[in-house]
């Protein structure tokens, strides 16, 4: 006796990828998983990055690195285009600038963060941007706000009042870190969040590298100024590593942009906490950085608040 099967339906998202849905249950393309296995591998790139950056400031100026990372995008990027037969300058241009504007700016935040801040310190401040993001797709792209993103967000500043250990708090005998550092660290995270949730905005129109793009459009003029003045010239493995920074960010950049263009903002962002345990890890084995028991529990109040923004969103998610 044959058995006959129900009928299968594939469609092709913007991305390139195939969903399966069944037709006779009415049973819908779920894009969580992909964008989960994007949003995974980003985070991986992003903590590799992290640390070739803290290997090459060690020396090297923030705006060379910055340079140096968008120099390598730019061409990672036109030869992607150029071999996909896309046009590179995208239809919604001046979104697509604002995106560069705030990609760049939110980089520069980062990088002067790693090179003066600890690697574990430097990130778990950055991943503050998963319930800012939440917030700001609600606010500007109306998505679904859960009230666990307020509390998200309380943690978050407990969480910095930890890892920064201010003095007025902690004593004479305490180590606080570099306040302006930390301002930096801060800014990338709301930065970060601002370039997320454009980048969801402009993933169902334009195609993922052209997103991109605008980020090294922008980065390079930026970064210009401040080396005219303090330029040094790269030495021996520094040229390696920023490379590395290159390849890494490349890979980093397109996974993220694949991600958001395929689910909700706040959804996805969440999914990037694995790059804190991730850096914390190369920073103890090549710089023996052991952070201190108020930096790990900061840390741990950080990515509770990402955690439990990633569960109110991901039951939101479920089918009822």
């Amino acid at each position: 006796m044959t058995r006959t099967l129900p009928a299968v339906e594939l469609s092709r998202t913007r991305a390139g990828f195939a969903v399966c849905s069944r037709t006779h249950d009415h049973v819908q393309p779920r894009p969580m998983p992909r964008a989960a296995g994007h949003m995974l591998l980003s985070a991986l790139a992003f903590s590799l990055m992290t640390l070739f950056v803290k290997l090459a400031g060690a020396r090297l100026p923030t705006q060379e690195i910055v340079l140096a990372r968008a120099l390598l995008t730019l061409l990672f990027t036109l030869v992607a285009l150029w071999h996909a037969g896309v046009a590179p300058l995208g239809s919604k241009r001046p979104l697509l600038w604002l995106r560069g504007v705030t990609g760049s700016l939110a980089l520069l935040c980062v990088y002067y963060a790693v090179t003066h801040l600890p690697l574990a310190e430097a990130t778990v401040l950055q991943y503050l941007y998963p319930p800012i993001t939440a917030a700001l797709a609600a606010w500007l792209l109306h998505e679904r706000l859960n009230r666990v993103v307020f509390v998200c967000l309380g943690l978050g500043i407990a969480g910095i009042v930890l890892v920064a250990q201010p003095s007025a708090l902690f004593g004479l005998h305490s180590q606080p870190l570099p306040s302006f550092a930390i301002a930096a660290a801060i800014g990338g995270a709301i930065l970060s969040a601002c370039a997320y949730v454009i980048v969801r905005k402009l993933g169902a129109t334009e195609h993922p590298m052209v997103i991109v793009l605008y980020f090294p459009l922008i980065a390079l003029p930026i970064s210009l100024p401040g080396l005219l003045e303090h330029f040094v010239w790269p030495h021996g493995v520094e040229w390696l590593w920023l490379l590395m920074v290159g390849v890494s960010t490349q890979i980093g950049q397109v996974s993220i942009t694949r991600a958001l263009s395929l689910d909700a903002a706040s959804r996805t962002a969440a999914y990037s906490y694995v790059q804190v345990p991730l850096s914390a890890l190369w920073g103890a084995l090549f710089f023996d950085a052991w952070p201190n028991g108020y930096s790990v529990l900061g840390a741990l109040l950080i990515l509770t608040g990402a955690l439990l923004n990633l569960r109110a969103h991901s039951s939101r998610a479920q089918p009822r």
